[in-house]
Parts: structure tokens; sequence; C-alpha cells
């Protein structure tokens, strides 16, 4: 039984509801430089934003797992063209149709707005009706009760936590939550998505 990719992740662009997902590069350090002020946000402690001197760093370690196959990464701009932040499809498994979805920030004035439903919409139509994935994933700190929060507001399913994982930043060792949506539960995903979009407010 073939479970593979219907067709490999490459990079797209996806636009819809507000947003547009492009394939990052360089060029758009200064973008992410600004967003990454809006709140200051290489200093929170259970996050992967760059400091201003490391955005170029953390972009060209983003595209050399890009071009090692194992990440797809965005950068997120609104209607008028301006960077709000990133996000990627990383943990790439072709021969499992599987990937992650991770590695996202907004700048802080974009947070609490509609920009990660729209983004996490897109991300997953994406996944799951093109490429044909079986599976979605996420993983998060697990201090990062915002990030928690927003991943179960989506509609995934929390798999577990791994103990003693990764280092943060600060050199601490954290415990990762692990989440995931199986392709079948897409559709009513999908549907609580374009209700969260277009609900009157």
């Amino acid at each position: 039984m073939d479970t593979s990719f219907a067709h490999l992740p490459k990079p797209v662009t996806l636009e819809g509801y507000g947003v547009r997902l492009i394939p990052l590069s360089l060029s758009h350090a200064p973008g992410l430089r600004a967003a990454a002020a809006d709140g200051e946000l290489w200093q929170l402690r259970v996050t992967s934003v760059p400091s201003p001197d490391d955005t170029e760093d953390y972009i060209t370690n983003a595209l050399n797992a890009q071009a090692e196959g194992h990440m797809l990464p965005f950068a997120v701009l609104d209607d008028h063209g301006t960077i709000l932040g990133t996000t990627r499809y990383h943990d790439i498994v072709p021969a499992i149709a599987r990937l992650e979805i991770g590695y996202t920030w907004y700048a802080g004035s974009r947070q609490r707005t509609h920009v990660n439903t729209a983004c996490k919409l897109l991300l997953l139509q994406h996944a799951f009706e093109q490429l044909g994935a079986a599976i979605v994933g996420w993983r998060t700190d697990n201090f990062n009760v915002a990030s928690q929060r927003a991943i179960e507001r989506l509609g995934a399913k929390r798999d577990g936590v791994l103990r003693h994982h990764a280092l943060r930043r600060d050199g601490t060792v954290r415990d990762t939550v692990m989440y995931s949506l199986l392709t079948g539960e897409w559709p009513e995903v999908r549907a609580h998505l374009l209700y969260l979009l277009t609900r009157p407010r």
C-alpha cells in the first residue's frame, strides 16, 4: 500500500483570507526584523524568534533545511505586502505522507487576530488537498500555553508530551507537547476554521 505524498512539498505561494504565504528568502530579512521588533519577540523564552542580529542566519538555516528536503519555510504578508512573520512545514516525511507546521510567529500587533487562523487554513488545505498528507503535526514548549491554546483552537488533537526533549535558547531543556490532525478529521476542521474567519464579529 502506497502511503506517500501524492505530490512532494515544494515552494509555493498560498493566498487568501487577508494573508499571503510566499517562499521565504534572504530578501525578507528586513521585514522579519521589523516584525520581530513589534513586541521584541526574541526576548520570549519559549519561542524560536531570531534576534535582529541572527535573522539572516535564521533564514539561511531554514533554506538549507529546505534544500535537504525536510522543511518548507514561508514569509507571511498582509494584503499590503507588509511582512507579518513566518511559518513553515517541517519534519517532512514523504514515505508516510507526514509533515508538521511550526516555527510560526507573528508581529505582536498581529497576534490574536485572524492571521494565525488564516495561515493555518491555507497550510492545512494545501497539505491535505494538494499534497495528499495523511497527517499534519504540531509541537510546542510545555510552558508556551498560548501556543497550546492556539493549536487546540484549530481542532488538533493532543497526542502527548515528550519529556526532556529539546533545548531552549537559554540552555534549559523543555518538554514538548505534540499535536496532530488526521486527513479524515480535516473536513470538519476546515468547516470550523472557515466559520472562525467569516463569523460576525
